[in-house]
């Protein structure tokens, strides 16, 4: 029962009672939904900072890869690299990214491994003529770096790294 403005009645104590578990009801979970989210928010700081495959932007690509301003493009690393051209939208790009996850950490003594969001940085991708994704990019120590297109499993990126970015140059 409501409270009747015209008739001056109050609402009986049940239902005052049911009101008021509800909106206590209602607050408690809107604080604990409002508690979750900000954990899950840095749940992904934390796992974001654990990935072993780093994202480059343009700055860091310059500065860990090739300086993208100078003339001549010259490694910068001091191991092998794989740079993978991604994007959040891109199912093969999302299937393989656990695996590079892996093999960052199976071969973190030998090789770096990093990724690129294209739709982040346009300009980069467009520097390497990226136009269909997954494409990744081995870039060895000595050699011609070599950019690879589409997805693969675990093995066939082992063979790749093996091949391109460990087994010296005769």
């Amino acid at each position: 029962m409501a409270f009747d403005l015209e008739s001056g009645s109050i609402p009986d104590d049940s239902y005052m009672k049911t009101f008021f578990k509800t909106a206590a009801l209602t607050v408690t979970a809107i604080m604990l939904l409002a508690a979750c989210g900000n954990a899950g928010a840095q749940n992904d700081k934390k796992n974001n900072a654990q990935k072993a495959v780093k994202e480059l932007n343009s700055e860091s690509f310059s500065e860990k890869v090739f300086d993208m301003n100078s003339e001549e493009l010259v490694f910068l690393g001091g191991k092998p690299v794989i740079v993978d051209f991604t994007a959040s939208w891109c199912g093969p790009c999302q299937r393989i990214a656990p695996i590079l996850e892996e093999l960052a950490v199976e071969y973190s003594d030998k090789i770096i491994i990093y990724k690129v969001d294209i739709d982040k940085e346009r300009e980069l991708a467009k520097a390497f003529n990226i136009s269909s994704i997954p494409a990744v990019l081995y870039i060895p120590m000595d050699g011609e770096p070599v950019i690879t297109i589409g997805s693969r499993g675990k093995e066939k990126f082992k063979k790749e790294i093996e091949t391109i970015l460990l087994t010296p140059e005769e």
